[in-house]
């Protein structure tokens, strides 16, 4: 039901493969950049947008001047996006499907512009989101699995009425990795630095970096952060359960916010868990992501009744360093934390920047060891998921009788089934381990997992610091676990680009605070962004990495772990950062 915008693909002759899916249900697939070496150069050269004309590499409210100007309309920007996604996606992967009505939608919001009614700064533009949020119109939401395809949803999730209100054109759907990096665990025999899951999905293929190619692209939210990091869209929205939206954000150069919990309304997201989940805003500009965030803000649950900024582009302050306090988790720049050196430079680099002018830096602050709380987290996610996901899947209704998704048990059974086309590369370990547990959140197991993370994120973490330092944010550099406390706490973190390495990757600082910090952490990103001028665009950088051998999970099913097995490797060790997809240091 969505426009391919990529490249045909070709060679499957399985009985059951994507195409077989997507056809059946009349959906459109970008496929992904496996195999298209010869793009790696040429493609960025010829770009059909052509970096000369109005609108390439502008902010919203730059994009809004020019339709205000008459220099470009909506219809003509969405439909040079839409070119733009047909050129480089087949090396990206960044985009699942585009919308068909897009074009349309655009005509009749430049119709609107003329007669004289214009809704806000979104009039007009073209907005991606992530594959797992939910839109009640053409195109498929299924978190990158072939096992959601066909299904219908109830209504448009929240966020997206309020994007469809304030004017935004949903362009599309972003690719991730698949279910959010929450269905299995990497091959005990892949090589620790194999990042491969991220930005993988059955439907999408692989993501790629537009950076450096063969660099992690993070995840889950892949491709939204891609896609606008390479002028695919304006703008796009991610979601985030621990680091899904700022590690690729921070690896892909652009600005990612993951909200305090219950700011944006999870209804019609497809879950991992309640307690951490959020949709938030990714785009090139923290002025960008400020305007997005007055238009998501839906509150709900521990933010219901709490008092809201009317518009969070009022903290847009490029003078706030001066006397700011920040602290720096130096934890996070060590390399068991995921930390890498070069990353870490650019960010020392930014730091001391920070400090002239005349920012007070405290360095070190400590917030507390990640792996302290890091089994508690995952039992609170595993426990949460179980319930979380069945509750929308009773939610959806399916046009085929053979994808009716009802269980998770329903979905470890489909994976089974169609193992050649779900689980070439890795397993669904964490599906069963979920499945295996009562999903009773009367459990004790669960309550002292959830009461463990928050007395030490907020408590004896984030709070504790905050105060004894009298502190505006605490900073990290991107890629590390610097997500992880914020994230089990439920509070609020941003990632800004600081710059580039030497080798290519991009650099981004993580900035944390309490609860509905957001109008600090925009105003201290926006001053480190007017200071540091951090954009830079994509340099296409390498070429893209080999897709990694079959994991022979489906040759020998007959023989895979039970699930009592499967727990069993996760107690001796074998386990990953939730959402982000990276093997835990000492674990592997």
């Amino acid at each position: 039901m969505g426009h391919s915008a990529g490249k045909p693909e070709n060679g499957i002759s399985r009985a059951f493969s994507r195409r077989t899916f997507l056809t059946g249900a009349g959906a459109g697939l970008i496929v992904g950049a496996s195999g298209l070496g010869s793009l790696v150069r040429a493609a960025p050269r010829r770009s059909m947008w052509g970096e000369g004309a109005p609108g390439f590499e502008a902010s919203i409210p730059e994009l809004q001047a020019l339709m205000a100007s008459g220099q470009i309309t909506s219809r003509e920007l969405t439909k040079a996006y839409l070119r733009r996604i047909a050129e480089l996606n087949p090396l990206l992967g960044a985009v699942i499907e585009t919308n068909p009505q897009a074009v349309g939608l655009a005509a009749r919001l430049d119709g609107e512009r003329r007669a004289g009614r214009l809704r806000g700064p979104l009039h007009g533009i073209p907005i991606l989101l992530k594959d797992n949020v939910a839109t009640d119109d053409a195109m498929q939401t299924t978190a990158g699995s072939l096992a959601l395809v066909g299904s219908r949803v109830p209504a448009d999730a929240p966020l997206v009425r309020n994007l469809r209100a304030a004017g935004a054109v949903i362009l599309g759907k972003t690719n991730l990795s698949e279910w959010a990096n929450f269905r299995g665990f990497p091959p005990a025999d892949f090589p620790f630095e194999t990042n491969y899951l991220n930005g993988w999905s059955a439907r999408g293929g692989f993501t790629r970096d537009p950076y450096r190619l063969s660099f992690d692209p993070c995840g889950s939210s892949s491709g939204s952060a891609v896609a606008p990091a390479a002028n695919l869209c304006a703008a796009a929205i991610g979601t985030e359960t621990d680091g899904s939206i700022v590690c690729p954000a921070g690896n892909n150069l652009i600005v990612g916010l993951k909200p305090t919990i219950g700011l944006i309304s999870q209804s019609g997201i497809i879950p991992i868990a309640h307690s951490q989940d959020s949709a938030g805003p990714m785009a090139r500009t923290v002025t960008d992501v400020a305007i997005l965030m007055n238009v998501l803000k839906s509150p709900w649950g521990p933010v219901a009744g709490q008092a809201l900024p009317e518009d969070y582009t009022a903290f847009l302050d490029a003078n706030v360093l001066r006397g700011s306090r920040i602290g720096i988790e130096r934890r996070q720049f060590l390399p068991e934390y995921f930390a890498l050196p070069e990353i870490n430079a650019v960010v020392e680099e930014a730091i001391a920047a920070m400090a002239a002018a005349g920012a007070e830096i405290i360095d070190p602050v400590d917030t507390g060891d990640t792996y302290a709380w890091f089994d508690a987290e995952f039992t609170v996610l595993l426990y949460e998921f179980k319930g979380d996901i069945e509750r929308y899947l009773s939610s959806l209704r399916f046009t085929r009788r053979e994808t009716r998704m009802r269980s998770l048990a329903d979905l470890i059974r489909f994976n089974v089934q169609h193992c050649h086309e779900e689980m070439e590369y890795f397993g669904q370990e964490i599906f069963e381990i979920a499945e295996s547990l009562s999903g009773n959140l009367s459990d004790p197991a669960y309550a002292a997992a959830r009461d463990l993370c928050l007395e030490l994120t907020r408590a004896q973490g984030i709070d504790r610091v905050m105060a004894e330092h009298d502190l505006d944010a605490v900073l990290s550099p991107s890629y590390a676990f610097g997500s992880s406390a914020p994230a089990a706490a439920g509070y609020p973190i941003i990632s800004v680009p600081v710059g580039v390495a030497a080798d290519g990757k991009p650099a981004g600082a993580w900035l944390y605070a309490g609860f509905l910090q957001e109008p600090k952490l925009i105003s201290i990103a926006y001053a480190m962004e007017q200071l540091l001028q951090p954009r830079s665009q994509p340099m296409y950088l390498g070429s893209v990495p080999p897709e990694p051998p079959d994991a022979g999970i489906c040759d020998a099913l007959e023989a895979a772990l039970s699930r009592q097995q499967a727990r069993g490797r996760v107690r001796r060790g074998l386990a990953m950062h939730p959402a982000t997809g990276r093997r835990v240091a000492g674990r592997h």
